[in-house]
This record gives structure tokens, C-alpha cells and sequence, in this order.
């Protein structure tokens, strides 16, 4: 029989960026892949999306995140690990979806890199006509 923990789960995505997010009660320590939050992410821009959704809800001090995150770069990543911790909130209190939807946190960003296209340098740039 499986065992009940007082663990939320929250999947987050952005670009090719993938963050399995796990909240639970604690003194608000964040761990990213078995590191520490601030050396994972070592920019204060990635730091301040990361946290954002914690300090929005006022639960920044009451709660542990521990994040799996595969795939992307570190904006990616944080961008990921953001909507991960989003959603890991959501099912923890569903009261706090007002403030989550109004900063734009449950919505999974679309824009992604697009594919490189034949006959041309990238998706968008053409090869330089020659005329003669």
C-alpha cells in the first residue's frame, strides 16, 4: 500500500526546459537537481523568476521545494522551474490561484525555438540571391 506524504507535485515547462517541482512543509530551502538554489542558478534574474511565485503567495519562509529540471539553457530552466512551482502551489492551497493567474504564472509560455528549414541558413534567413 502506498504511503501518503504531505508533498505537492508540479510539472512546469518553457522551450525544451522540463522542471518536476515537489513542495512540502519546511523553512523555505530550495534545491534544484541535489544543489543549492543559489548555485545552480547563479544570475539574481534567475534567482528573482524562480522565487517569484513564493514571494508573490507569502509562502517563500513556510515551504521546501526540491526541483528536478532536464533539457533547455538556464533561462529555460528557470522559466520551467517557475511554472513547476506554479502549479506544486496550486494543489497545495487553491486559494492562491488568483494571485498565480494574475502575475501570469499558470500560463505555459508558447514560444519556442523554430526548426531550420532546407534550402535556406536558419528557419527564417535565405542564402544571399546572386542575380547573375
Amino acid at each position: 500500500m502506498a504511503t501518503k506524504t504531505n508533498e505537492f507535485l508540479g510539472t512546469g515547462r518553457r522551450k525544451t526546459a522540463v522542471a518536476r517541482v515537489r513542495i512540502a512543509s519546511g523553512t523555505g530551502k530550495i534545491t534544484v537537481n541535489g544543489r543549492a538554489f543559489e548555485n545552480y542558478f547563479p544570475l539574481d534574474a534567475q534567482r528573482a523568476t524562480v522565487s517569484s511565485p513564493l514571494t508573490i503567495t507569502g509562502t517563500a519562509d513556510k515551504l521546501d521545494v526540491r526541483v528536478n529540471v532536464v533539457g533547455g539553457g538556464p533561462l529555460g530552466q528557470a522559466g520551467a522551474t517557475r511554472h513547476g512551482i506554479a502549479r506544486a502551489l496550486l494543489k497545495f492551497d487553491a486559494n492562491l490561484r488568483p494571485q498565480l493567474k494574475a502575475e501570469g504564472f499558470l500560463t505555459r509560455d508558447p514560444r519556442a525555438r523554430e526548426r531550420k528549414k532546407y534550402g535556406q541558413p536558419g528557419a527564417r534567413k535565405r542564402f544571399q540571391f546572386s542575380k547573375r
